[in-house]
């Protein structure tokens, strides 16, 4: 199974390396971005990522911003995104597509497994009709 690849971007240091060291545990790449702009470039790139996490609010480009323009990127659109903030923002997250949102910082506890199922539903919904994998599987 090829390694899982993830765009993070958090401002916060202790935040972006505990939450970086957990999913590194798990075995999965971390690409870090620590503002919205940086981070609207790696979008626009031909990087592959399985999983963006992303808080909302971020120096540059909010990340209410870059969740509705990753969704206006052909190469982005079906890319699960995990809202991880402190702010209660959850409807506002939803709205401008993030598939799921924790707040910080008790959501940690239930990252990785919103990390999976995020993933899994994103994968559920690429299966053909024969049982493959419509992309890539």
């Amino acid at each position: 199974m090829p390694q899982i690849t993830v765009l993070y971007v958090e401002d916060h240091d202790l935040v972006l390396f505990t939450v970086k060291q957990l999913l590194e545990l798990e075995g999965w790449r971390v690409e870090i971005s620590r503002d919205g702009a940086q981070a609207l470039k790696l979008l626009a790139g031909e990087e592959h990522f399985d999983l963006i996490i992303l808080d909302a609010e971020l120096p540059a480009v909010s990340g209410f911003d870059l969740i509705r323009r990753a969704r206006t990127l052909t190469h982005r659109r079906a890319t699960p995104i995990i809202m991880f903030t402190a702010n209660d923002c959850a409807e506002e997250a939803a709205a401008a597509g993030a598939d799921a949102c924790l707040k910080k910082p008790a959501g940690i506890r239930d990252l990785l497994d919103t990390c999976n199922r995020v993933m899994n539903h994103i994968a559920d919904r690429q299966t053909d009709t024969d049982g493959r994998r419509a992309f890539g599987g």
